[in-house]
């Protein structure tokens, strides 16, 4: 008897895995957001053929996304913290597979600039959410690898967009591939809704020692939902919180070069359609590689200095050799060497990712969705004057050389915001002398 009990007390010490699964399936979500935003990039070519659009008019399209993506990121991170992920995220995974689904029925530039908008409400915020559900199901030293690991998911599903859309092309049309991808979303949605639970304290399977692991942190239990009431006089005269936002502006400008212009330029420099399928993901793949290591470098550089404000270092250093990439491509006149050159861009970009995160729930604590809500608000907006400025530089001096030196100098101007992030002031409270 007594050893039967001492079995039993032995397996409820155990460490469950729960954690693991959890991360999982948010991983396997950024796959999917990221393939559905990055296919309308792909079919771009097909579908301005198709309805007659302009540069300048795709660009709009483009634009439409990611300006609504800036708009709603803080509504629904604050609805996350104030309701629980679950239900957004189910939400919102619902809503933006129907605008993916919608994006092949449209047949006019208004319609499907509408849809795109609505696209981008629905996706906004599905980041700030996922971090959040990371920040509730892993302690504070697994966030870093755990942030690059989740953006690293989403370049994979960058990477393989373009062969999917490319191979599916034959078999069900540019509008075919859009029904799906939808349906994939919907299948996610459904299995989510039903398996997960918002706190580990609710979630079957999870034991004490893994609760034990999960809350092994300091000033941040999530434990239940409250109506968070934000100060926002607070943030607003927060400093470090201006800043990390200039900084996300530069980086998301130029990034979304990937997310919507990169197959037009190949096609440009003289890619055929199949060679735009196998390397038009080239970017997303080194950028994959990019989120994983800066995962892995913020982490070690936080545990071996004991301060998370040596965080700022990843991010300069990774912005200056973006600017440094841009500003070679911009002299280039070798294709290949050209988008070589820019995927190594997006992998300097991402190695600083898991820091432009992690520091907001550094600074944000209990309100980390809404901070990160709010960073992705302000990339947004240099994410939605990208395509639409692109659009207007291209079509005026029919090359692509002016947007090229344009993203390149936002780049570094990011990289000396970088050196004003102190991760260790709270966007609530002055900063701290150490740690």
């Amino acid at each position: 008897m007594g050893t039967k009990i001492e079995v039993q007390s032995l397996v409820a010490a155990r460490a469950s895995h729960v954690r693991y699964a959890v991360a999982a399936a948010i991983f396997l979500l950024a796959v999917i957001s990221y393939v559905d935003r990055t296919c309308i990039s792909v079919s771009g070519p097909f579908l301005a053929a198709d309805l007659g659009l302009s540069s300048v008019q795709m660009g709009f399209v483009y634009g439409a996304f990611i300006l609504s993506y800036g708009l709603f990121a803080v509504p629904g991170g604050l609805l996350g913290d104030r309701i629980g992920n679950r239900k957004v995220i189910t939400g919102l995974v619902l809503l933006f597979s129907l605008f993916t689904a919608l994006t092949g029925v449209v047949h006019a530039l208004w319609s499907l600039v509408l849809v795109r908008f609505l696209f981008g409400a629905a996706e906004s915020s599905v980041g700030s959410n996922s971090s959040k559900v990371i920040a509730k199901w892993l302690p504070p030293s697994r966030w870093g690898l755990a942030q690059g690991s989740m953006w690293m998911s989403g370049r994979i599903g960058g990477a393989f967009a373009p062969g999917l859309v490319v191979g599916l092309a034959p078999l069900l049309g540019w509008r075919g591939g859009f029904y799906f991808f939808a349906a994939i979303g919907c299948i996610w949605a459904a299995l989510f809704w039903f398996w997960f639970r918002d706190n580990p304290e609710e979630k079957g399977g999870v034991t004490e020692e893994e609760l034990r692991i999960i809350r092994d942190k300091e000033g941040f239990s999530p434990s239940a939902h409250t109506l968070v009431k934000l100060p926002w006089g607070s943030l607003l005269r927060s400093r470090v919180m201006w800043t990390i936002c200039g900084m996300y502006f530069c980086f998301s400008y130029g990034w979304h070069f990937y997310m919507t212009w990169f197959p037009t330029y190949m096609k440009a420099q003289g890619f055929s359609t199949a060679q735009i399928g196998l390397l038009g993901g080239l970017p997303y793949f080194f950028g994959a590689f990019g989120c994983v290591a800066g995962g892995l470098l913020t982490d070690y550089v936080v545990k071996t200095t004991g301060s998370v404000r040596n965080r700022r270092y990843i991010g300069c250093v990774g912005f200056l050799l973006m600017a440094l990439c841009m500003f070679l491509v911009a002299g280039m006149h070798n294709a290949m060497a050209c988008v070589l050159t820019i995927s190594m861009a997006s992998f300097f970009g991402d190695l600083t990712l898991s820091s432009c995160w992690a520091v907001c729930m550094d600074v944000g604590h209990e309100y980390a969705g809404t901070i990160t809500g709010i960073m992705s608000t302000s990339g947004n907006i240099g994410g939605f004057l990208f395509p639409v400025v692109s659009g207007f530089l291209v079509q005026s001096t029919g090359s692509w050389k002016v947007p090229i030196l344009v993203s390149g100098t936002i780049f570094l101007i990011g990289s000396m915001l970088w050196l004003k992030v102190d991760s260790r002031q709270s966007v609530l409270k002055p900063a701290t002398p150490a740690g």
